[in-house]
């Protein structure tokens, strides 16, 4: 029976082979696995805008141009004003006075009804946006979408700080 146990038990080794065994068995592949699968899961649930840009066309500097006011520009237009509280009011000229508009979708309905026009013609194809310099550029560019939506030839932009108007 003393013959069948071992000289000398070295702990020393034992560890030293234990860990070598550890270390030898570590898979990368299922990190490997994981790492693409979150790799795809990313890019498929990436959400990508698409932007609208608008045509701006380029400055004329003819004197007819520049010698246009704002009272010239409001006869013929659809006039949506963006006030500093961004409150839409929109002024047609077969329009007594200016209608308030609380909201965009409010805004769109009423420009519709103004390009529409009435019983003795269609509404303006022109449109002046008046936007206040505290107004919020959201509100503005809704404003801008607007007269786009209802086909509006012809849209200028303005801007204006409390009391020029």
């Amino acid at each position: 029976m003393a013959d069948s146990l071992p000289d000398a038990i070295d702990v020393d080794e034992l560890q030293r082979r234990a860990k070598n065994r550890a270390e030898a068995e570590m898979d990368m592949t299922p990190m490997v696995d994981v790492t693409f699968l979150l790799l795809i899961f990313f890019t498929v649930t990436a959400a990508f805008a698409l932007q609208k840009s608008l045509e701006v066309p380029p400055v004329q500097e003819d004197e007819a141009a520049a010698s246009q006011t704002v009272e010239d520009l409001e006869k013929d237009s659809i006039v949506v004003r963006v006030d500093g509280d961004n409150v839409f009011w929109i002024g047609c000229p077969m329009w007594p006075d200016e209608q308030r508009a609380p909201s965009s979708t409010d805004m769109r309905a009423k420009v519709r009804e103004a390009r529409k026009g009435n019983d003795r013609g269609p509404g303006p194809a022109k449109m002046l946006v008046q936007a206040n310099g505290d107004a919020t550029h959201e509100h503005v560019v809704a404003a801008l979408d607007a007269g786009s939506a209802v086909g509006m030839e012809d849209i200028r932009l303005m801007t204006y700080e409390d009391g020029d108007l």
